[in-house]
């Protein structure tokens, strides 16, 4: 294989600022959560609620819905039952 066919087919690596923080499953207080699932009552809490949400590089949260921080990641939840929308690693507050 020739140099230019060998940097035309290998993997492009994602800029810095593009890269995907999105997280399918995660653990916090020994359980297993994915989107669409409930969260335990204390994290649908004040306490538990991420207010400055663009301080950690996070999407604004959707009408009905907040940020908390679960077993290191960040967990977008209804307001109301507390069911996951989303869910971001933690790691994207350090970027």
């Amino acid at each position: 294989m020739q140099s230019g066919e060998q940097a035309q087919n290998a993997p492009a690596e994602p800029p810095a600022e593009s890269k995907n923080y999105d997280v399918n499953e995660f653990f916090s207080d020994a359980q297993r959560y994915s989107v669409g699932d409930l969260v335990p009552e204390k994290y649908r809490s004040k306490p538990y609620e991420i207010v400055e949400w663009q301080k950690r590089h996070l999407p604004a949260p959707e009408i009905g819905s907040h940020w908390t921080y679960m077993g290191g990641n960040y967990v977008l939840i209804t307001d109301g039952e507390g069911k996951i929308m989303q869910i971001k690693s933690g790691e994207i507050f350090f970027r």
